[in-house]
């Protein structure tokens, strides 16, 4: 069955897929710290962010449209946690109005924060999106290794990515089950079999897991998984490196 991965488009040839993956960590942390750190109001600085994600974006040769599509999915969820500020902020206000006995205010202050966040998760998953994108998640994972990332915290995501899909396949399978022995429209049988499904999955995930550990220790498994190839920093690296400080440091220092 066919998955979309989330390194749909690591095999491109583009000067961001050549960069070294420790790079390409180090500068997506760097930029979302100045990103998350910026005060509010201060689009000046915001704006050269953008600028940045912009240049990425070509420079990567990544689909537009796909990049949009990763990144804006996070949207909702941002503004579902931050629809009330502007009702609860003090400030300016903007306009207000009466709900029943309660009588609300929009502040000016409230809606600047609002898509202040707004902007400012869409920016941070947008580099993250182009970091998935333009690198292959075993050399992400071989890059995090190197960077002295927990061990167990690397693990984890491995085994995770390599057998998301096996269980995506599991639970697609059963679905096509459920629906070629007539699944009906029956409220409580839908959530009965759903409810039968999810156990069922868990169990068989489990035993899974079990089966996986046993064929790793019987081939010699002793808590790290051996690497076939060291990383290595080169000069496109440290301009790029280099680069990325200065439009970072430069409009923060001049604006903030």
């Amino acid at each position: 069955m066919k998955h979309s991965f989330i390194d749909e488009y690591s095999g491109l040839n583009s000067l961001i897929h050549r960069l070294d993956p420790r790079t390409k960590l180090v500068g997506s942390l760097a930029f979302i710290l100045a990103v998350v750190l910026t005060p509010v109001n201060n689009w000046k600085v915001l704006a050269v962010y953008l600028g940045i994600v912009v240049v990425l974006v070509l420079l990567s040769r990544l689909p537009l449209r796909y990049l949009l599509k990763k990144s804006l999915v996070i949207i909702p969820f941002v503004i579902m946690i931050t629809i009330f500020v502007p009702f609860f902020k003090q400030g300016q206000v903007v306009f207000s109005y009466n709900l029943g006995f309660w009588h609300i205010d929009v502040t000016y202050e409230g809606l600047s924060i609002l898509l202040n966040v707004i902007i400012k998760s869409w920016l941070c998953i947008m580099c993250l999106v182009i970091l998935s994108s333009s690198t292959k998640f075993a050399e992400l994972l071989q890059g995090m290794y190197q960077l002295r990332v927990p061990l167990v915290f690397v693990q984890i995501m491995s085994f995770m990515y390599r057998y998301i899909f096996v269980l995506a396949d599991q639970a697609m399978r059963m679905q096509m089950a459920r629906d070629s022995r007539n699944f009906g429209n029956n409220r409580k049988i839908v959530f009965n079999t759903l409810g039968n499904m999810i156990g069922m999955l868990f169990i068989r995930s489990y035993e899974r897991g079990e089966r996986i550990y046993a064929a790793m220790l019987s081939r010699g498994y002793a808590g790290e998984i051996p690497i076939t190839r060291t990383l290595q920093y080169k000069v496109p690296d440290a301009c790029f490196t280099a680069a990325l400080v200065v439009f970072l440091v430069f409009p923060a220092v001049i604006w903030w």
